[in-house]
């Protein structure tokens, strides 16, 4: 399981691909079957449990069509008392 999570807004994307070529997981591909408001492919996850929520995909983004959320880490738990 990832320690990411990527939002994509659909009707702002222009289908650059971009964001495809800089993914470290390859996870991240133009919608063959679906258009948006402006008539272009946009960027869909294929797999959202391998997102790693590096942001590469966000900070590449002309449009600013990506919201990366990273999980917080969970601390480690205390040795049990013996």
């Amino acid at each position: 399981m990832g320690k990411g999570m990527v939002v994509v807004d659909v009707d702002r994307c222009k289908g650059c691909g971009l964001c495809i070529h800089v993914c470290p997981v390859d996870i991240l591909t133009l919608s063959p079957d679906i258009f948006n408001a402006k008539g272009y492919h946009p960027v869909m996850v294929t797999d959202m449990d391998e997102c790693i929520g590096c942001a590469a995909c966000a900070i590449i983004c002309p449009d600013v069509v990506f919201t990366v959320y990273r999980r917080k880490r969970q601390p480690k738990a205390a040795p049990a008392p013996a």
